[in-house]
């Protein structure tokens, strides 16, 4: 029996939970180094993994050079609002310069265990939002973060294609005063919170 595609290659798989949390920014350096952008102000995500999957930017134009689909981290560190790092597949400024625009994505499974009341955004995203005498409010779709904290961002049922965001959504502040529960298992938050809110 021949041997499968997928076994001549040492690369590794695109994990089937893999989580989009950053973007190169361009070179940083004369060594290979690249800027990254993370999509949150806490950036263990980038940490919690040596390796990075990569994927093109979502921008229309001309043919993109070809991208190594995966990069094998060897340092990264925060350096002001972003991250450096330097990867095995990276040896030299150019090499880095040719990644700008890419997506970086690791594993949910190599995230770090949250503490205790603590989650990470993509998990929250899809779970049902209902108050405390039950009434659905909605579906989580996005967070926002303001700073001082995060805000769900929960399409109401009822809305329909083309609505004003006002009449589509409820924005809901992810904080103890108004959070009762969040459920993973069952895939529901309550929340004390009208449905004419």
């Amino acid at each position: 029996m021949a041997p499968s595609a997928a076994g001549l290659s040492d690369e590794p798989a695109f994990p089937d939970d893999a989580v989009e949390v950053g973007r190169i920014l361009g070179a940083w350096g004369i060594k290979g180094w690249i800027r990254v952008q993370p999509f949150s102000t806490d950036p263990k995500a980038l940490f919690s993994s040596r390796r990075w999957f990569v994927r093109p930017p979502e921008v229309a134009g001309p043919k993109p050079v070809p991208l190594p689909p995966l990069l094998r981290i060897t340092q990264a560190k925060e350096h002001g609002d972003g991250v450096v790092a330097t990867a095995q597949e990276l040896p030299d400024r150019t090499a880095a310069e040719a990644m700008k625009g890419a997506r970086l994505f690791v594993a949910r499974s190599s995230f770090p265990t949250a503490g205790d009341g603590e989650y990470y955004w993509i998990d929250l995203i899809g779970l049902a939002v209902v108050n405390r005498e039950g009434a659905l409010l909605g579906t989580v779709t996005d967070l926002l973060d303001t700073g001082a904290h995060s805000v769900l961002r929960v399409r109401r049922p009822e809305a329909v294609a083309g609505a004003s965001l006002d009449e589509s959504e409820r924005l809901i502040p992810f904080v103890a005063a108004y959070i009762d529960d969040v459920n993973l298992a069952e895939r529901r938050i309550t929340v004390d919170w009208g449905p004419d809110y």
